[in-house]
């Protein structure tokens, strides 16, 4: 139990969402809701900040500005505890989840997370065995999608069906074959004209 440890737990929560696609900020935003409710729901705890990583992966940690300013915050000696929906929101890496949380655990005061899915709570001796089982399985996940992903897109290239965004300067015919857009072609000449001329892609 959490309350045993501190009267008084300075709380943070970690929230993140793989992609930027509207269904996914919508659930951003659910989270960041709950766990400010939560928090200062607890008579013993008090709200640091809700750190929010939209729209990064998470199988990289130096990708996640928030995250990282969290971790320093622990460093200083600012947050007791970090409250995160689950192992696979807090990293996909087994390396980086079990290297933070040992990290966080050797402190002085210690810090903890609360895994809510896994009901998981670091500062218990059990919990490393478990993390470890946990972390593998989350990484092996993300692993799968991304070799699933990958079939697929060489499937559609197979057929002859290719992932392009709309691209200034062309358009797609009834057929979906790539045409050129003679209008935004002329804009599409001037950006490669700039670049030749030594501007910068900004």
């Amino acid at each position: 139990d959490t309350r045993k440890r501190k009267k008084n737990l300075r709380v943070a929560a970690y929230c993140r969402v793989s992609t930027e696609e509207e269904e996914q900020q919508s659930s951003f935003e659910i989270q960041v809701e709950y766990y400010t409710n939560k928090i200062n729901s607890h008579d013993n705890w008090k709200l640091v900040k809700i750190f929010e990583d939209d729209g990064i992966s998470g199988v990289h940690v130096k990708k996640r500005t928030q995250f990282l300013e969290m971790i320093e915050l622990c460093k200083k000696k600012k947050i007791d505890l970090i409250l995160t929906k689950s192992i696979s929101r807090f990293a996909r890496n087994t390396v980086d989840a079990i290297s933070t949380v040992r990290k966080l655990a050797r402190q002085n005061p210690p810090v903890g997370v609360l895994f809510e899915t896994e009901n998981l709570y670091t500062l218990n001796q059990t919990s490393e065995m478990i993390l470890t089982v946990l972390s593998a399985a989350a990484q092996e996940e993300s692993h799968t999608k991304s070799e699933i992903m990958n079939i697929s897109i060489e499937h559609r290239f197979s057929r002859g069906i290719f992932l392009t965004p709309e691209l200034l300067g062309f358009d797609k015919d009834e057929d979906g074959n790539l045409v050129i857009n003679s209008e935004e072609a002329e804009t599409v000449k001037v950006i490669f004209y700039l670049y030749l001329n030594g501007f910068s892609c900004n």
